[in-house]
């Protein structure tokens, strides 16, 4: 535990995997998707995936939705059967390279073949969130629990610095792409490309250096790792019960941070639609929200140790509401979006990882991947019911404002679940479970 060598093969996954939401959850994918499901729809500006009716407008946030259902469905699965198996580290490179590869087929979207892009998307946002239960638990492996606020930061201040670096250079592309015989999509599609290449090369570092651990629990005889996963999970789900100030807080962050992720994920959508602005104005936009974002995961992480880590995220959520406040009522010029950038990029960090450390203060010992597999379905990068209610706000409405207007209930009850968390008793209620195993023996 601590091992500077591990502890950078474990920071370089989030520089790996953050290309992907960077370059295309971020960027480039919701405009260009948006711009192809128009190209296939009819004059009323409807699609029809699998013969249901679907606004152009919404199939991007409808897609993300459903990749983040299944996380919903299958990632607490996954995370029950890592506690059993010494496979945690294998499982996270099969979903790594799974997800890097369907990232890498999105350079053959184009025309009208919007399904070939929601599915390829599907499997890619599935798989980063199945790899990111895997590496998440690493946490507790690598990091004792004084050095986890500063740890989670870290990882996400690569994280930022790397998906930051190549949005850099696509946006470089996006600049030459006349110059050297490209057309506008063409550029796009290579940096979706470079997105996959991104991820599958960076991930042989944390594959070589992070250690393989051993299973927390044992197998019992003639059990499959399925059918325990499935016992587990339903234990997992009645377990919470006993953890009730962990549960408020899972509750909180499953709530807030759906909010956070889908404005994310959809404000290059909402800055191409709504304010018409340039592909390369929002690249450098968000661009300018990674770097501000590597620095605000160090100052959050300072403002944490003297205020606490609750209260420095209640701080950041209430910078999150005003900001989407400002996105529906202000938000006019491309000078406009820079300043919104500039202070997302600020609390992002500080909102994810300081919640992240203190996540992991409050599971039980052992339990680990299954815990983090509840936590992930709204982490870094995932969310499902903040698009689907920015895809029906569009539908119905017709307007992106309201849309992003509608999110806002996602931080203001989070933020008030929150409140009532009492940190230090969800501590003593992990630390007591793990004393009465040890006295029981399990």
């Amino acid at each position: 535990m601590n091992d500077r060598r591990e502890l950078f093969g474990w920071y370089i996954y989030d520089w790996a995997n953050s290309a992907f939401y960077t370059v295309v959850v971020t960027v480039f994918l919701g405009p260009y998707l948006t711009t192809v499901a128009e190209t296939a729809a009819d004059a009323d500006g409807f699609i029809y995936p699998l013969g249901i009716g679907v606004s152009s407008g919404s199939f991007f946030s409808y897609v993300v939705s459903v990749s983040v259902f299944f996380q919903m469905l299958f990632l607490p699965l996954l995370g029950a059967i890592s506690d059993y198996s010494n496979l945690k580290k294998q499982m996270l490179a099969f979903f790594a390279y799974t997800g890097s590869f369907a990232t890498m087929g999105l350079y053959f979207l184009d025309g009208d073949r919007y399904m070939l892009g929601g599915v390829l998307f599907l499997v890619a946002n599935f798989s980063i969130g199945a790899s990111l239960v895997f590496y998440n638990a690493y946490l507790n492996d690598v990091a004792s629990p004084d050095r986890r606020d500063s740890v989670s930061s870290i990882g996400f201040a690569w994280g930022y610095i790397g998906g930051g670096s190549l949005l850099a250079a696509n946006l470089g592309l996006l600049f030459k792409a006349e110059s050297l015989g490209l057309s506008r999509s063409h550029a796009v599609r290579i940096s979706l490309l470079s997105a996959g290449l991104w991820w599958a090369l960076f991930t042989l570092i944390p594959m070589a250096l992070l250690k393989r651990r051993r299973a927390q629990k044992s197998l019992p005889p003639g059990e499959s790792h399925l059918k325990v996963g499935l016992k587990q999970l339903r234990h997992t789900l009645k377990d919470l019960i006993h953890y009730p100030q962990t549960l408020l807080f899972l509750l909180a962050f499953l709530l807030y941070n759906d909010g956070i992720q889908t404005v994310i994920a959809l404000s290059a959508q909402f800055g191409s639609k709504e304010l018409g602005l340039e592909l390369s104005t929002l690249t450098a936009t968000v661009l300018v929200v990674q770097f501000v974002a590597f620095f605000g995961a160090t100052i959050f992480n300072f403002i944490a140790k003297k205020v606490g880590t609750k209260r420095a995220i209640i701080i950041s959520l209430i910078i999150w509401i005003g900001t989407i406040i400002y996105a529906y009522a202000a938000l006019r010029t491309a000078r406009d979006f820079l300043i919104m950038g500039a202070v997302i990029g600020l609390v992002l960090g500080g909102s994810q990882a300081l919640s992240r450390s203190l996540y992991s203060l409050m599971i039980p010992k052992g339990k680990e991947a299954e815990y983090f597999s509840l936590y992930e379905v709204s982490d870094k990068g995932t969310s499902w019911l903040g698009p689907l209610l920015f895809g029906l706000a569009y539908q119905f409405t017709d307007s992106y404002r309201i849309s992003i207007l509608s999110l806002v209930i996602f931080l203001v009850v989070g933020l008030a679940l929150l409140l009532f968390v009492n940190v230090n008793k969800a501590i003593k209620e992990a630390e007591g479970s793990q004393q009465k195993a040890e006295a029981t023996g399990q």
